[in-house]
């Protein structure tokens, strides 16, 4: 299951690149592209959301479970295996999960690069929002680099990375238009769940179905701190860092508890939708549950 499509120049300019780069090369690769992963994402978006600006929070956090969500249903249509799953001349240096290497469906397809499209649309998001002239400059070399750092460690092709950086734009793009105007949260959150569910039907990958849960998750905790918890922000340092902190840790040891829950739930044919639900619960309860304990001010 899957298809192999390439430019003819793109599996020499990978190896070449790992030769060149070598071990060190590799090591600073892997360190890279944890800009364009989750962990780094959600505090990065924990502190916008939580201590400098929640409409901010929002408006970056709307754009990102969009983008999240898009790149899948995108993969689940070209298929495209991995390249090293391909040119055995092409290493892979730092896999997407823990597994077996060839199974597309646990390692994902190809294009276009999550990793890029990721961070393309949160890194995009800032300046977009903010109007400030250096976090343009971030905008754009993360995701450049982030994007570099994917083919150095041979998972994505050349062509993955620049679909990615172009996703990342349209995401942008189209969702601060849409932000701006439908000014109804519920109504927004409404259209965009209506026009990302078909993935359902067709997306037979996790990765669509761990977005998704993400992004209704967002949704619902968006919607539940507005109307019961509305939390203020922060401008406090040493608060800001401990809600940051905090919240890291809430989403590590939830994600930890919510697999081993959900991992005596064993029914094939509701698997994906149990994958649906656990995200759902791992964002509501960082995003939406967590800010309730900002009401205690002296610490928080």
């Amino acid at each position: 299951m899957g298809n192999i499509f390439y430019l003819s120049w793109e599996p020499g300019l990978m190896a070449a690149l790992q030769n060149l780069l070598g071990d060190v090369g590799a090591s600073i690769a892997a360190v890279v592209t944890m800009l364009g992963e989750e962990t780094v994402m959600v505090a990065i978006l924990g502190f916008i959301y939580w201590c400098y600006d929640k409409k901010f929070g929002v408006y970056v956090g709307t754009n990102l479970m969009v983008g999240l969500v898009a790149n899948p249903m995108i993969k689940n249509i070209f298929l495209r295996y991995r390249p090293y799953m391909v040119h055995s001349q092409i290493k892979c240096l730092k896999p997407v999960h823990e597994g077996d290497l060839y199974d597309p469906l646990l390692q994902g397809f190809s294009f276009p690069s999550g990793h890029t499209s990721n961070s393309s649309t949160m890194y995009f998001s800032l300046p977009v929002y903010a109007k400030k002239k250096w976090l343009m400059v971030i905008g754009i070399l993360i995701p450049f680099l982030v994007g570099l750092s994917r083919v150095c460690l041979g998972v994505h092709y050349p062509t993955d990375v620049m679909a990615g950086w172009l996703l990342g734009a349209v995401v942008v793009a189209v969702m601060t238009f849409l932000q701006n105007k439908i000014q109804t949260k519920w109504k927004l959150y409404l259209l965009i769940t209506l026009i990302t569910v078909p993935g359902c039907l067709y997306c037979t990958s996790n990765d669509y179905f761990t977005c998704f849960g993400m992004m209704l998750g967002f949704f619902a905790a968006s919607l539940f701190e507005e109307k019961y918890v509305k939390f203020e922000n922060t401008k406090d340092i040493k608060k800001s860092i401990i809600r940051v902190v905090g919240g890291l840790v809430v989403f590590l040891i939830a994600n930890v508890i919510l697999k081993v829950v959900f991992g005596f739930i064993n029914i094939e044919e509701i698997e994906y939708l149990l994958r649906v639900i656990r995200y759902g619960l791992l964002v509501f309860l960082t995003m939406g549950v967590y800010p309730l304990v900002f009401k205690m001010k002296k610490v928080f």
